[in-house]
């Protein structure tokens, strides 16, 4: 890749991950998830997120599918799913009965709003002018087959994304800080 290439890319996949981070906060901001607003996603700097990003952007999907394709695994991928609590992957373990084998783990809410503040910011900076409020929901439904995720964590999470598709933005935000997270802090 020449110098120009790595300029562009550089500049562009900061771009992206800022663009991403900055509406993720807004959107933990608007549910009440002040400190996870301004922590989220933090390791997308780190040396080895960042330089696979720059290598693989693309500007319209995730750098890391792209060195998935290339490469066979994402490492920029394994160490952030790792670090970031928000994410249903970071949550797979082994349960006490060994014989089942992986499973997901029962993900604390705040991590499951978060992670849908993710999911719908990843939608809006990738679509661009073309998102709609279902994509969010329309990209979890291309994906699910292939989800390790606790039932109770995926059921909440799928409401989430149907409400917002259904019924928007706003008054999803507004549950979701009256309802959900209202109740799991007990106030």
């Amino acid at each position: 890749m020449d110098s120009r290439k790595i300029y562009e890319n550089f500049k562009g996949h900061l771009k992206t991950i800022n663009t991403h981070k900055l509406m993720v906060m807004k959107h933990c901001f608007k549910v009440g998830l002040y400190k996870q607003g301004l922590l989220h996603d933090l390791s997308k700097y780190t040396p080895t997120e960042f330089i696979p990003g720059v290598k693989y952007f693309q500007g319209d999907r995730s750098p890391n599918n792209a060195q998935r394709e290339i490469e066979g695994a994402s490492g920029a991928w394994l160490h952030h799913k790792g670090r970031n609590k928000h994410h249903y992957e970071y949550w797979i373990d082994y349960p006490a009965d060994k014989e089942i084998g992986l499973v997901g783990m029962k993900m604390p809410v705040k991590y499951v709003v978060e992670m849908f503040c993710d999911r719908v910011a990843a939608s809006k900076t990738y679509n661009k002018e073309k998102y709609t409020d279902a994509d969010s929901l329309n990209y979890y439904y291309k994906g699910r087959s292939h989800y390790v995720i606790h039932p109770e964590t995926d059921a909440l999470l799928h409401r989430l994304l149907k409400m917002l598709a259904e019924k928007g933005e706003d008054y999803t935000f507004a549950y979701i800080r009256k309802n959900v997270l209202k109740k799991q802090n007990g106030r």
